[in-house]
C-alpha cells in the first residue's frame, strides 16, 4: 500500500539583548499540530555569533519534537495493537 504525504513545519527564532536564542518549531500534519522549543545563552566571555546561538536552539527544538513524536508513535502502536484480536497460540500439526 503505497502513502504519500505533506506535513508542514513553521520555525520561529527570537534573540534577546541578552545573547539568549531561542526557537520554536511548529509541525502541522493536517490532523494535529506539535510543537518543540529550545533554547540556547552564549556565554558572556565569549563572542557572539548569532548563527551558533540559532543552530544550538533549533537543533534543541528539532529534537524536542522529535521526542514528542516518537511518543507519540509509541502511544499509537500501543492503542493499535490493543485493538486486534491476538495471535492465536496453536500447538501440535496443523490442521
Amino acid at each position: 500500500m503505497s502513502h504519500t504525504g505533506e506535513w508542514k513545519v513553521r520555525l520561529h527564532l527570537f534573540e534577546e539583548d541578552d545573547g539568549t536564542t531561542k526557537a520554536h518549531v511548529v509541525l502541522d500534519t493536517g490532523v494535529t499540530e506539535l510543537s518543540g522549543r529550545g533554547t540556547a545563552h552564549c556565554n558572556p566571555a565569549d563572542t557572539n555569533v548569532p548563527e551558533i546561538g540559532d543552530e544550538l536552539a533549533v537543533g534543541r527544538a528539532m529534537t524536542d519534537l522529535g521526542r514528542q513524536l516518537l511518543t507519540t508513535a509509541d502511544r499509537d502502536v500501543r492503542a493499535a495493537a490493543g485493538t486486534r484480536p491476538p495471535d492465536r497460540q496453536t500447538a501440535g500439526w496443523p490442521v
